[in-house]
């Protein structure tokens, strides 16, 4: 039923007035638009826990194959995406590795993490107009299913995908999935996703204005819709000041609940950031408010108790290493930017944060509080035969109180990752 649901809005989709020129009219051929590269990435995280808990990292190397294929001429042009993904172990220590947060390779049943892994995907995909149906192998990026690639390597999600920009300004997806793959593993269905259906859009109401509005239904877990708004105020010459709302509401199945182990089935959680910007500088400040009878609950894998959603789902102001999403939590955030390019160093950015949150539950005690100092240095090379190299080097500082480290735990973290994009053709 599902299957025909999506083929009927397929062809609404395509049969939908243009508004403006058709991208399939303009196709170069599946072979003359076709792109490859690969992304070597080298990268570690440290986490040293407080209050008894052992330190735990990881360290890869990493090496990401991206094709793109064009688009073959005709009303309806035919293409082919495809990655092949390789990482090597280069600290293979036992009661270092395993940490959930971290998760660079699985482990097995011996209870050893790999030495390495390899995984590879593909995608067929059919353009209509404007409008494109992608069915295999894809790293999706929605507010409600957002792949991660924050860590050495990306998951990935096994199903189909509409996207529809016929009208000016209107982005719309719909979407189903079967299978998800663990960044850390090389089984297609590591994640062991049942299905997950996807549904929304966003559109650009002028340069300033931008909304979106999505929702997901994951089978045995439960239901997600998201609201989000950014609105940019132009102010003075190279000054603006951008106000960005995020927010979710969930309702999980009492088997999720079960399964989680949670004290509650629904959470409503959201962000509200101000961000004043003038000239290289950026001043930010943000609350985010999480309510409901559980705290926010995305990513992670169904197999392990997780949603299955992406490590990434989770579009709020307030997530750096904590998410500041327990359940009861209140939270603030400062923060400030600095592009060094207008002193001289074209490439190099900084930015630290400050963020504090409280009146968190975890089981039977209440009035927690946590904090969490960031900061992180990034430089991109601007030229030479390393040029888009991007090292990026980011600490955290998480302090949980002690009467709910069943929501988090205290510790320093830092991650050093280095990414050395090469364009084949």
């Amino acid at each position: 039923m599902l299957n025909n649901r999506i083929g009927l809005i397929a062809l609404g989709l395509m049969s939908a007035t243009q508004a403006f020129a058709s991208d399939q009219d303009d196709a170069k051929g599946f072979v003359e638009d076709s792109h490859l590269s690969v992304l070597a990435r080298n990268a570690y995280i440290n986490r040293d826990y407080k209050d008894g808990n052992k330190d735990k990292a990881e360290w890869g190397q990493a090496f990401i194959g991206t094709f793109t294929s064009g688009f073959t001429q005709g009303t309806v042009g035919v293409g082919v995406d495809a990655f092949g993904l390789y990482a090597k172990n280069l600290d293979q220590n036992t009661s270092r590795s395993g940490a959930g947060g971290i998760d660079f390779f699985r482990r097995g049943d011996s209870g050893e993490p790999a030495s390495d892994l390899a995984r590879a995907g593909a995608a067929v995909k059919f353009r209509f107009s404007n409008t494109v149906l992608k069915y295999g192998d894809q790293m999706p990026s929605l507010p409600v299913l957002s792949y991660d690639n924050s860590r050495l390597l990306p998951e990935s999600y096994t199903g189909t995908l509409i996207t529809s920009k016929e009208i000016k300004g209107l982005e719309l997806n719909v979407g189903h999935f079967t299978e998800e793959a663990q960044k850390s593993a090389e089984g297609r269905d590591s994640g062991e996703l049942k299905s997950l259906n996807v549904y929304g859009g966003s559109y650009a109401f002028n340069d300033q204005f931008k909304a979106s509005l999505y929702g997901t239904t994951i089978e045995n877990v439960g239901k997600k819709q998201y609201l989000g708004a950014t609105y940019v105020l132009p102010l003075q010459k190279d000054q603006s000041l951008t106000f960005d709302f995020n927010g979710y509401k969930t309702e999980l199945d009492q088997k999720q609940v079960t399964k989680a182990e949670l004290d509650g089935s629904s959470n409503t959680i959201w962000s509200l950031a101000a961000t004043y910007a003038v000239g290289p500088h950026s001043f930010m400040v943000a609350h985010q408010r999480s309510t409901g009878s559980t705290g926010y609950n995305y990513g992670g894998y169904q197999r392990g108790g997780g949603v299955g959603d992406g490590g990434t789902s989770i579009y709020l102001t307030n997530s750096y290493w904590s998410d500041f999403n327990g359940q009861d939590e209140r939270s603030w955030q400062l923060a400030y930017g600095l592009d060094f390019g207008a002193y001289g160093i074209p490439g190099l950015t900084y930015k630290v944060a400050y963020v504090r949150g409280d009146n968190i539950t975890a089981g039977d005690e209440t009035g927690g509080t946590e904090r969490e100092i960031f900061n992180q240095f990034q430089y991109v090379v601007q030229q030479g035969p390393v040029k888009d190299l991007t090292v990026r080097l980011r600490s955290s500082i998480l302090r949980v109180s002690d009467n709910v480290s069943a929501y988090n735990v205290s510790g320093n973290e830092v991650r050093v990752f280095v990414d050395y994009p090469i364009n084949i053709f």
